[in-house]
């Protein structure tokens, strides 16, 4: 069973992205689209957050 998470920032008529971690992926989807999702090895997704944070 995946445990789904969304931003605290999130309200309920935004569209977000949820993410969900595994041992060693991380996937995300559209929270009003799902399925479908993508699901990243673990250091992908670490690369992905320090490269969209700046």
């Amino acid at each position: 069973m995946i445990t789904w998470r969304k931003s605290s920032r999130s309200n309920s008529t935004a569209n977000c992205v949820e993410v969900a971690y595994g041992s060693d992926r991380v996937s995300a989807r559209d929270s009003k689209n799902t399925p479908p999702s993508i699901s990243v090895p673990v250091r992908a997704w670490a690369r992905f957050l320090r490269r969209s944070r700046g």
